[in-house]
């Protein structure tokens, strides 16, 4: 389903992500200190390489048409620009282009799929099937009432928690979730919570908390043996691993979503990626232009597919940068970058683990896990902490990272968290670990 084993992958050559580092323009100015800074926030949002930075520019120089409004030639050229993006970032995570719906984000994507189902269960006619229908219709697999049940995991960011609170309390149904291990991960024994009641599962593919990648081997059997629709968040995994929607899409996934500006592309634009059943089934969600086929002063009729999904102007430049972007993912290899990822992994939780009055939260391990590593320090605000470590010239995230419940389980409010991306180093992950040997002290003085 997904290739996260990376132990016979080689990882980038210091070389290499040298080479690397002169692609990105941010490491030319300097951190508040005045020195280089170490940027060890990816997990929130990456930095871009040069290409993504102009390709977007250059569409607005030279590309800005209306695309699939006109027959003029720059709206001919913005149309290819928006459909190459379309067949790009699908091939990326092993998907056809007919199976991709370009969103102005991941949490838009997941609301997509939310409220096309409550749309769906209140009666609103789908594209095929309706009453008589069996359970394996996809338009039939659409329809939540009160007595059924969604599940998701307390792993969760909100943008896959709250949208699935809204629809149950809209549809009556009941929301349940599998839990956590002691270190964080999910539990697989808790697959329990999937019943015949069960119509719906979001799950995360990876934590942005703990890092800890989701077993789905364990977890996508019993949903698929109840027939339940299963959503997956790749917000995290995509910019870390190769994906295989293919093979996902056989093991059970229905759909999932991917978000442009963790994957090194321009922010505003994310995807849905789902199967065709399932798009051609799902009640369009927003309306307006471009999604229709005709309209008349008492009705409309809409169009097929992806494009039934994407009213009104398309974020056409930020789809030719989020291109460019999985072409430079392509070209570094995803293998070779996760591979990366578990030797710096392994570097910040031996020097963690070497420091008084700090905890991990999540597994002490590399195994299963991407480069995210969130931490307390004893006695310190995480704000704090992450103020301390901008001092020195090192950024890294702070807060509850839109994952309360996951902190509640860790039984803290709030974290401070490392994560890596492709210009991550040795040497920016030793700055890290040296301003984090120095907080407790800075405080006690």
């Amino acid at each position: 389903m997904t290739s996260h084993e990376s132990a016979s992958a080689r990882p980038l050559t210091a070389a290499e992500i040298d080479a690397v580092r002169t692609d990105f323009p941010y490491l030319k100015r300097p951190a508040r200190n005045g020195e280089p800074l170490a940027y060890l926030d990816w997990a929130a949002t990456s930095q871009k390489p040069a290409d993504v930075i102009e390709r977007e520019a250059s569409f607005y120089r030279m590309t800005n048409g209306a695309a699939g409004r006109s027959t003029y030639q720059i709206a001919d050229e913005a149309t290819r620009v928006w459909e190459d993006a379309r067949e790009a970032v699908a091939g990326f995570v092993g998907a056809r282009g007919s199976q991709l719906v370009f969103t102005k984000n991941a949490t838009e994507a997941i609301n997509l799929v939310a409220l096309a189902v409550g749309h769906a269960s209140a009666g609103r006619p789908a594209a095929r099937g309706g009453a008589g229908a069996d359970d394996a219709d996809p338009a039939r697999r659409l329809v939540i009432a009160p007595g059924d049940e969604i599940v998701v995991t307390r792993a969760e960011h909100h943008a896959n928690l709250v949208p699935w609170q809204e629809l149950a309390a809209r549809t009556g149904a009941s929301l349940r979730w599998l839990d956590l291990t002691e270190d964080g991960r999910i539990d697989p024994t808790t697959v329990r919570v999937i019943t015949e009641r069960t119509r719906l599962l979001a799950l995360t593919h990876a934590s942005n908390v703990t890092g800890a990648i989701t077993p789905l081997v364990d977890i996508l059997p019993a949903a698929r043996a109840v027939g339940a629709l299963v959503v997956l968040d790749t917000c995290q995994s995509a910019a870390h691993l190769p994906l295989d929607f293919a093979a996902l899409h056989a093991a059970g996934v229905d759909a999932m979503v991917l978000s442009s500006h963790k994957m090194l592309g321009p922010t505003g634009i994310g995807a849905l990626v789902a199967a065709e059943e399932l798009l051609e089934a799902m009640p369009p969600v927003l309306t307006g232009g471009s999604m229709i086929e005709v309209v008349r002063m008492e009705s409309s009729t809409y169009m097929s597919g992806p494009a039934r999904f994407e009213a009104g102007s398309q974020p056409l430049a930020q789809a030719a940068g989020w291109r460019t972007a999985v072409d430079y993912l392509s070209g570094l290899g995803m293998d070779r970058l996760h591979a990366g990822e578990l030797d710096l992994m392994q570097r910040v939780l031996d020097g963690l683990a070497a420091l008084d009055g700090v905890r991990v939260l999540g597994p002490a391990d590399t195994r299963e896990r991407l480069g995210v590593v969130a931490f307390t320090v004893d006695g310190v605000h995480p704000h704090d902490v992450g103020q301390v470590l901008d001092a020195s010239g090192v950024a890294v995230r702070t807060g509850h990272h839109c994952a309360q419940p996951i902190h509640a389980h860790f039984s803290v409010s709030s974290s401070a968290r490392v994560s890596f991306g492709v210009t991550t180093t040795a040497g920016e992950v030793d700055r890290f670990l040296e301003a984090a040997a120095g907080v407790r002290a800075y405080f006690q003085r």
